[in-house]
């Protein structure tokens, strides 16, 4: 009679997570079950493990089934960039669309700390910042409240609920990246001591330190796995060798602020053939000739069959990624740092500046703040112009959400299909909204038959959440 099937955990709170990864590791030459090769496990016997077969045979496979949980408290929304960089990882960080900032939450670089005179401009800007977000959440919330009076029977909480989206996210264009956050971190170990390399190899001091701490953490878990992540010279001379290449301006600046640059070849007939090719007997290029062979109206029922039938939460298949689009869009700040969670695009943003101008809610305008709020962004730009004559790294803490960012995009269609749908929908943030409803209509354009299957909500467009929320 052969085994029976088993299927349990290996619990974490009796096993370390370099034991966990090592018991999974023996299993490919050794016939025991797991439980049985766990209890001959030591932790020190889990380290000699990682340290020959790991560290010294370059098996990394094995650190991905050690994993930790990691409380990051206080950092900046600019160090957060450089941590939520690692496609492979969880995060859930502090929302500046659910929760408010009070005035002292502010991060303060050491950078500036030997020169008085850029200290003192740094801490008022960022008073300034965060002095008018208060500000303008007393007003926006006044006019917000106006509009949307308290239904019968809602009590203050439910009214505020209800309103908080309609004001704070608006206000949130004040918020400089200097804004404090705290960041629920999932990494298995392998993709931890990359990034511990990423931020040791940072030019800001406050990343350098975070990954300095988060190694010195980590190794309470993974003595071994950990231990040799270091700064990267390879990170370093790349940044320090294409910043400084001036390339002349042959293009007029400006431009459109989503362009799609490039489609993969055949991309529609790729994923049909690709599909055939997965259920079928034939070799990949008698199911692209077959394919190819097809009218239009053909090929649209061999896409209906493939995505006519998908239920709201079903997974298109995954010869839908063989279709690739890249986009080059311009957005502001706020609405890139819901774009970077979507980390299995690849994602190449400029560093950030103030000189790409930046964007106006129409609901600071409408609420009578429109003067208070061009003056907060002046004197940002004012101070980063500044400050960045002498680190222009630095001066990005002064950048507030409401600055425009540039940034290259590349995602396949089945990730497009998850990004377009749930960031068009009516409660996501009217910036990014406008950024999917975009960016849909050029897949459409590009790939009719497949961008006819976009799950886009049908109540808006673009052009439509532009006039009504940007002045």
């Amino acid at each position: 009679m052969p085994p029976q099937r088993q299927v349990y955990l290996l619990d974490p709170k009796s096993l370390s997570p370099e034991t966990i990864a090592v018991t999974f590791a023996k299993t490919s030459r050794s016939p025991q079950t797991f439980r049985q090769i766990a209890a001959e496990l030591t932790d020190e016997k889990s380290a000699e493990f990682n340290e020959k077969w790991v560290v010294g045979y370059g098996h990394a496979s094995v650190a991905e089934h050690a994993l930790l949980h990691l409380a990051v408290e206080n950092i900046s929304r600019l160090a957060i960039e450089c941590l939520e960089s690692n496609r492979l990882a969880s995060y859930t960080e502090k929302s500046t669309r659910y929760q408010k900032w009070s005035p002292e939450e502010f991060f303060q670089p050491v950078e500036i700390e030997k020169d008085p005179a850029l200290k003192a401009l740094y801490l008022r800007t960022c008073c300034q910042l965060f002095d008018g977000y208060q500000q303008a959440l007393t007003v926006v919330s006044a006019q917000a409240a106006q509009e949307n009076p308290r239904q019968p029977g809602e009590d203050d909480l439910a009214w505020e609920r209800r309103l908080r989206s309609t004001y704070v996210d608006v206000c949130r264009y004040f918020l400089p990246a200097s804004s404090l956050a705290n960041v629920g971190v999932t990494m298995n170990a392998r993709v931890l001591e990359h990034a511990i390399t990423k931020m040791l190899s940072h030019p800001l001091e406050e990343v350098r330190t975070l990954g300095e701490d988060m190694k010195k953490v980590a190794q309470t878990e993974l003595p071994t796995l950990v231990k040799y992540a270091d700064a990267a010279p390879y990170l370093e001379t790349s940044r320090n060798t294409f910043s400084t290449i001036s390339i002349p301006q042959i293009n007029e600046a400006g431009g459109d602020w989503c362009r799609l640059l490039n489609v993969s070849a055949d991309a529609e007939d790729q994923v049909l053939a690709a599909v055939l090719f997965r259920y079928g007997t034939q070799d990949f290029s008698n199911c692209l000739s077959y394919v190819r062979s097809q009218t239009a109206v053909e090929k649209q029922n061999l896409a209906n069959k493939l995505l006519g039938n998908l239920a709201l939460h079903d997974i298109p298949l995954r010869e839908l990624e063989y279709a690739t689009y890249t986009f080059e869009l311009v957005l502001d700040q706020g609405a890139y740092f819901e774009l970077k969670r979507h980390r299995m695009m690849v994602q190449t943003p400029q560093e950030l500046t103030t000189g790409l101008g930046y964007a106006t809610p129409r609901r600071i305008v409408s609420s009578g703040f429109e003067k208070p709020y061009h003056t907060a962004m002046q004197t940002a730009s004012d101070a980063y112009k500044r400050l960045a004559e002498v680190n222009p790294y630095v001066a990005s803490y002064l950048v507030p959400n409401a600055y425009l960012r540039r940034v290259v995009v590349q995602a396949d269609w089945r990730t497009l299909y998850h990004f377009l749908c749930l960031r068009s929908a009516s409660n996501a943030h009217f910036a990014l909204r406008k950024v999917a409803q975009r960016m849909a209509e050029e897949v459409k354009k590009a790939t009719p038959i497949l961008g006819s299957f976009l799950k886009v909500n049908p109540q808006e467009e673009w052009h439509q959440l532009e006039e009504e929320y940007f002045a």
